[in-house]
Formats: C-alpha cells, sequence, structure tokens
C-alpha cells in the first residue's frame, strides 16, 4: 500500500538547515495499522506530513496504492488527497458553525454526488463512531472525545485506502482518548482501511499490528509492538 525509499527532508531556517527526517525506508502493507512512536522532534509528524501529501521529501520517493506521489504537480496530489487519504487531526479541524453530520459530509461534497446519498452515509459513519444519536449537535456541544470521533467519522466519508492520525488523543482525557484509538482500532478491522497513526503514548502501542520508531529524523526501530 505504501512504498517509502530514502526520503529525507530539511528545513532551512535562515542559514540554518534542520534535518527533520534522514533517509527513512518503510513499507507499509494494505490493512496494517501502524503505530509511529519517538520523543518530541524526532521527525513522527514530519513523516505523516509526507506520507499525507501535505508536505514534499527533500530526497526519496513515496508510492501509495501503486503510485508515485511525491514528484506529482500539486493538481493530481490534492485529487489523491480527497480521493484516496484521510485525515484526523490533534486539534480536530471542525467547522464551528456545521453540524456533526454537516463536517462529516464536507469532504464528499467537494467530489460531487447527490446530497441524499451524502447525508446518508454521514449518518452511517457517525453510527460507526457511537454518535448516531449527536448528528444534529455543533462542536461547543460535544466532549472533545466526541469531536475527535467526528474527526474520524468525517476522514471515512471518501472512502480512502488510508487513513493518517496526527496525535489524536493528546487534547483528550485518558478514558476520551482510549474510546477515539478503540475506534480507529474497530474501523481497521472492519473496514480494512490502512492506518498511521503518530502518538506519544507508550501505552497506545496495544491497537497497532506493527510498531515503527524514529530518532532524530533516523528509522531505528520496526516491529510487532512488545
Amino acid at each position: 500500500m505504501i512504498a517509502v525509499r530514502g526520503v529525507s527532508k530539511v528545513y532551512a531556517l535562515g542559514s540554518v538547515r534542520v534535518e527533520a527526517l534522514r533517509g527513512v525506508t518503510l513499507d507499509v502493507a494494505a490493512g496494517e495499522m501502524v503505530c509511529i512512536m519517538g520523543r518530541s522532534g524526532s521527525g513522527k509528524s514530519t513523516l505523516l506530513r509526507q506520507l499525507g501529501l501535505i508536505d514534499r521529501p527533500t530526497e526519496g520517493t513515496i508510492e501509495i496504492d501503486g503510485e508515485e506521489v511525491s514528484g506529482l504537480p500539486e493538481r493530481r496530489r490534492s485529487a489523491l488527497r480527497l480521493a484516496k487519504l484521510g485525515y484526523v487531526f490533534q486539534e480536530y479541524a471542525l467547522l464551528p458553525e456545521l453540524t456533526a453530520e454537516e463536517n462529516v459530509y464536507l469532504p464528499a461534497m467537494m467530489r460531487g454526488g447527490g446530497a441524499r446519498q451524502r447525508r446518508a452515509k454521514a449518518r452511517e459513519l457517525l453510527a460507526r463512531v457511537g454518535l448516531e444519536d449527536r448528528a444534529r449537535h455543533r462542536p461547543k456541544e460535544l466532549s472533545g472525545g466526541e469531536q475527535q470521533r467526528v474527526a474520524i467519522a468525517r476522514s471515512l466519508i471518501n472512502d480512502p485506502v488510508v487513513l493518517y492520525a496526527d496525535e489524536p488523543t493528546a487534547n483528550l482525557d485518558t478514558a476520551s482518548g482510549r474510546t477515539v484509538m478503540e475506534a480507529l482500532s474497530q474501523l481497521n478491522r472492519e473496514l480494512g482501511v490502512t492506518v498511521l497513526y503518530v502518538t506519544h503514548d507508550p501505552a497506545e502501542r496495544v491497537h497497532a499490528s506493527r510498531e515503527v520508531h524514529l530518532e532524530d529524523g533516523v528509522l531505528v526501530g520496526d516491529g510487532i509492538p512488545a
């Protein structure tokens, strides 16, 4: 599903060069749930940004679902992000003026299709994450954990082949974080969507089928969680 070859990312801060990633090579099979771990500044989120086509690597190549994507023009990258990739962010990124249901189906509006089908699918996805009774509520009427589950439902509206989650529980209490991770794990099992998630919490390793460790931008560990 994902093939990463020699990916490096260098940021120039004035005259200073910061090597955020250094020669990362990684393969992820379809249906895996991969936990990306490392200390703050290790390159976890930078790697996810490259894989999610939000940023471009300085060197190396990335292949997703059989297509080399790192050198594509921005219009094609945008189309791939919409059609094949789902995103869950630490800060939820919900629009406050929209209901939970409207937030979920918003990305589907960008692809066209019927409004009735979009709404039905949004309600189905909210039910999958246990929020069928909160569809008409706006973000301010939801807890942090509920908002993050809305974000998970939204990430699935266009049937992505890969879902990326960047520190999805960092702003949540322990109980809410556990609920969010269990929702991601259940969707991975039931829908077969490939999931890559970044976390700083060792307790969240239990949800992964595989664990990747970064240190100073270098891949230093790759295997089954202990």
